[in-house]
């Protein structure tokens, strides 16, 4: 019997001890699990980067292939520190027509179309006003820092969110968001509709940066102490070659007959006295057609990261800055200039300066930068057609003549078309009706007239847009750029290398390869250094931005992150 107690104590004790066991174990194996959850937590990749800093630049009218054509000429410190230190994504293009500024900018900071976000084009026929509207333009508003209408502007027409936007939100309105560019739309559209301040340069007698009372009742004392330095005027000055011109061997002839010239100047070339063409051009408003304008802008922006400490601490700050007087000089000298090689050539020391100063003022690897442009630009229709290539003017003032005739003819009255606006045909809604007239009829006859038409290569209608779903070629881009809300009826792409363009300068606005293919690039915190040759699409940055900082994409976005940018 005492054995038999004996026994059963042992036993007792025996499984006691093999239940502590096993509980020991399991609490053994909970704990390594915590403690390897943790350790994944601080060993793991982050799930977000956080730059202090994300800067934005747009160059506005920039083909991809200036990096490459001017390549040898960049110093070491602007362009190939963004491609030699970042990612460059070779065949970057915008996925719609029409390519201009305002679309280009909102489509960048969307990560969306025109067909979501709103912004058809820089102006608009708006036909439910019956009246022609401006992209950023609001009287309700007035301007900050002059007597002038030239701050009424606002981003009430932007339909979406923009990753500056959502970066407001998700910092919950900590981190600061500030837009420049001497272009109103240039900085209004990049600021969404939350940002801190957006600045932008009213020439003519001012030369001033102004803002609008959407964003503040006065300028801050740093913004109104820039201005009265007149730091401005040391730019008004003679514009010639950074370097020995003959050695701009990667751009045409100077002065030649494809270029535009200044009032009052009587050959093109160089060098452009600007003192002397002051008054006869704008005052002012002349740098925007110079490389000044740009360098002016670098100025006013690091002026703007020091006075307003961005990236000064953990939370992310956005700097947008776009870059206008590349637009304005290829408009009036074309993109085969040496003027257009000049002003990339002294951007290439701007984006030096900028890079300088955020690594003094932020920290070099605390701040992220993505590069790209709003659209690119075609070579002067007029020397393609002279090189044998094809190219060619649209006689806008023929088209319109050979047009009303039709429709009189067809309807008896040509007020079935309202208006003509952005190459696209605005029918009158009520016309149509009282003549007792199916719409998508109207439409489908009307583009089958225009299809004849020396110059057109398609015509589209908006019942054409409204039924089908295009997945790719020129289609897909005319209805990525389409608005059901704000577009015409009647859509038309000009021939390749042709359009209702002027005889010199350069322009930009269709589907074509020239206008959409532009530089991409990404550097600083949180990118990976390499090339991609995969074709990418100018909705992608957003969403890139938002995967990388860990935060939602815009609200419209339909692009998808890149990944082969992010570490």
């Amino acid at each position: 019997m005492k054995n038999k107690s004996v026994l059963l104590w042992l036993f007792l004790i025996l499984v006691g001890f093999n239940s502590f066991n096993v509980i020991a174990q399991r609490k053994s194996k909970r704990n390594k699990e915590n403690r390897s959850k943790i350790a994944e937590v601080i060993t793991a990749p982050d799930i977000a980067t956080a730059p202090k800093l994300v800067v934005g630049i747009v160059v506005d009218q920039m083909r991809y292939d200036y990096l490459t054509r001017f390549w040898g000429q960049y110093g070491e410190g602007g362009f190939k520190r963004l491609v030699n230190d970042g990612f460059n994504c070779k065949n970057n293009h915008f996925n719609y027509a029409p390519t201009v500024t305002a679309a280009g900018h909102a489509s960048v900071y969307t990560g969306t179309t025109p067909s979501n976000h709103g912004i058809i084009g820089n102006d608009w026929y708006d036909k439910f006003a019956d009246e022609m509207v401006y992209c950023a333009g609001d009287d309700s508003f007035s301007t900050v820092g002059t007597t002038s209408n030239a701050g009424k502007m606002s981003p009430h027409r932007l339909e979406t969110t923009t990753i500056t936007d959502q970066l407001r939100l998700h910092t919950q309105m900590q981190g600061k968001v500030i837009a420049i560019s001497i272009k109103d739309r240039g900085a209004v559209l990049p600021g969404g509709h939350t940002a801190n301040a957006a600045y932008w340069f009213d020439g003519g007698d001012n030369g001033k940066w102004i803002s609008s009372t959407y964003y503040m009742d006065k300028l801050p004392a740093w913004v109104a102490q820039f201005n009265e330095a007149r730091s401005v005027d040391q730019y008004k000055k003679t514009w010639n070659t950074l370097k020995d011109i003959n050695t701009y061997v990667e751009s045409g002839s100077d002065n030649n007959l494809y270029e535009g010239l200044f009032k009052g100047q009587s050959t093109s070339g160089f060098p452009h006295d600007l003192e002397a063409l002051w008054d006869g051009n704008g005052k002012y408003s002349i740098l925007k057609s110079t490389p000044f304008g740009n360098s002016l802008t670098t100025d006013f922006a690091l002026s703007a990261v020091e006075n307003e400490a961005l990236g000064a601490d953990a939370i992310t700050d956005f700097l947008a800055v776009s870059f206008s007087s590349t637009d304005y000089v290829g408009h009036r000298w074309g993109v085969n200039s040496k003027e257009v090689q000049d002003t990339y050539l002294r951007l290439d020391q701007d984006i030096k300066r900028l890079l300088d100063t955020l690594d003094d003022k932020v920290g070099a690897g605390e701040y992220t930068v993505f590069l790209t442009a709003d659209h690119a630009a075609i070579n002067v229709p007029a020397f393609l057609r002279d090189q044998k290539l094809p190219g060619g003017l649209v006689d806008g003032n023929m088209l319109n003549d050979r047009l009303t005739q039709y429709l009189n003819y067809t309807y008896g009255t040509s007020d079935i078309v309202k208006k003509v606006s952005g190459n696209q045909l605005f029918l009158d809604y009520k016309v149509v009706k009282n003549l007792d007239l199916n719409l998508a009829d109207v439409e489908e006859d009307i583009a089958l007239e225009l299809i004849q038409y020396d110059g057109l290569y398609k015509v589209f209608t908006a019942d054409q847009m409204w039924k089908n779903q295009y997945v790719g070629g020129i289609p897909a881009m005319i209805q990525n750029g389409y608005n059901q809300k704000r577009s015409g009826e009647v859509l038309m792409v000009y021939d390749p290398g042709s359009g209702k363009y002027g005889k010199t300068g350069s322009t930009h606005g269709s589907p074509w390869n020239y206008d959409t293919h532009s530089p991409l690039l990404f550097y600083g915190k949180g990118i990976k250094k390499g090339s991609t040759v995969n074709r990418t699409e100018i909705s992608d940055i957003a969403p890139t931005l938002a995967a990388l900082l860990g935060m939602n994409a815009p609200s419209g976005s339909t692009g998808e992150p890149i990944s082969e940018v992010i570490e």
